[in-house]
């Protein structure tokens, strides 16, 4: 699957920029013979559209054009009786085959019956693939009850006004597809696929391990510290070894060597750590220390308000939550390109010192897998270069090379996002 982010940055939809919690994926079809996405894009672009998706599934090439952040309001089904399933659901377009010919309402004829079911079969692969990734992302149950609906589905549920699409399409086409299956496809596209967050969690012991190989000079206030992430990230939700594997980063390993932040500005991760503990006015004790910078990374998973008394205001604008957790990690920067963790491929260092402290193969989970990656190489076989561009399925990895599921060839994945 490879996504290319198309926002429609003229249509009034965006422009409002509301914003839900999502609670569901709704899958549409465009209702007209187009299969290409762009043409969508262009056309849907503009201050006078009176639509507005999250995004198209091109039919030529299975391609997935993101035009709405996933957690802005879109106009994608109307409403009902029961109201507007845009306030809950994100909205995705299939398109349709050039070779269809609408003659009334629903129905449609069609002049080349197995290129039609081509195009289908595309866009239904694809979409299983974005629901699979969406799913995850959100945290959403793909088998409950509607979570995954369709347009129609929508409608009989009196959240979107009066379509038959996809089912229509499905249907006449001959196709076998329903929206039964597609949940199905999409729940089996989910099993096996192992985040870093479920994978073995370091134990305190292999902390103290790892800083101790890494610096032998660690004081030993520090090491007394280590199991209190763990402690901490319990009473948080958030794994306590991720936040100290981020500490070793910001702090050189604790050296306070050539990193951003040192002994002398009384700053270690928002905590004023020293061989006595805290100090300055920073927390009082190395406890709420931890729990400050826990809470502080735990701001850039949440999609729940948090408890800020710890929290510097700052970074407030994320209260109401954004990528989940491990997705932010392996991004080059934070979702929204602006204040901490900017530099690039930070969040994939974070991992890349996880890795060394369990030996987790962070990098590496169980084929197949997602990656986002942000560059365009691929290669027959692999060599080192530069990675690919979009998001891919990979089913076979060598060292740092991943497969791609198209055939197409290899992709470098030491600076790609696993999803």
């Amino acid at each position: 699957m490879k996504i290319i982010e198309s926002y429609l940055t003229k249509n009034r939809c965006y422009q409002a920029g509301r914003k839900i919690a999502v609670k569901g994926l709704m899958l549409h079809s465009v209702g007209c013979p187009q299969p290409s996405a762009q043409a969508f894009v262009s056309s849907w672009n503009n201050a006078d559209a009176s639509a507005c998706v999250h995004a198209f599934i091109d039919g030529i090439d299975g391609t997935v054009y993101q035009t709405l952040p996933w957690e802005y309001r879109g106009w994608h089904c109307a409403s009902g009786s029961a109201g507007s399933g845009n306030d809950s659901h994100i909205g995705v377009e299939l398109c349709e085959p050039a070779c269809i010919k609408y003659t009334a309402g629903s129905n449609f004829t069609c002049s080349d019956l197995a290129a039609a079911k081509e195009v289908v079969k595309r866009t239904y692969n694809a979409a299983v693939e974005l629901f699979a990734s969406l799913c995850d992302q959100y945290g959403l149950d793909p088998l409950a009850d509607g979570v995954i609906i369709s347009h129609k589905e929508g409608h009989a549920r009196g959240i979107a006004s009066n379509h038959g699409d996809p089912e229509h399409l499905w249907t006449q086409l001959g196709t076998g597809y329903t929206m039964d299956s597609f949940r199905q496809a999409v729940s089996s596209a989910m099993e096996g696929r192992t985040s870093i967050m479920e994978e073995a969690v370091a134990t305190s012991q292999q902390m103290i391990e790892y800083i101790k190989a890494v610096n032998p000079e660690v004081p030993q206030s520090v090491l007394d510290m280590i199991p209190l992430y763990l402690s901490e990230g319990i009473a948080e939700g958030v794994r306590g070894d991720i936040a100290f594997a981020q500490s070793c980063l910001e702090t050189g390993n604790f050296a306070f060597v050539d990193t951003a932040v040192t002994l002398d500005q009384n700053n270690f991760c928002g905590m004023g750590v020293t061989e006595k503990g805290m100090k300055g006015n920073s927390f009082a004790t190395p406890k709420e220390g931890i729990r400050a910078q826990i809470q502080h990374l735990k701001a850039y998973a949440t999609t729940e308000p948090l408890d800020w008394t710890c929290v510097d205001p700052r970074y407030q604008w994320v209260e109401k939550g954004c990528a989940p957790y491990v997705e932010w990690l392996g991004q080059q920067e934070n979702p929204f390109g602006k204040g901490w963790a900017a530099g690039e491929g930070y969040g994939r260092k974070i991992l890349g010192i996880l890795e060394k402290i369990t030996g987790v193969a962070s990098a590496s989970p169980s084929v197949p897998f997602l990656v986002k990656a942000a560059d365009l190489d691929i290669f027959p076989q692999p060599p080192s270069g530069k990675t690919g561009i979009g998001i891919f399925t990979i089913t076979e990895v060598q060292g740092s090379w991943g497969k791609l599921k198209s055939g197409a060839g290899w992709i470098n994945l030491e600076s790609s996002i696993i999803i």
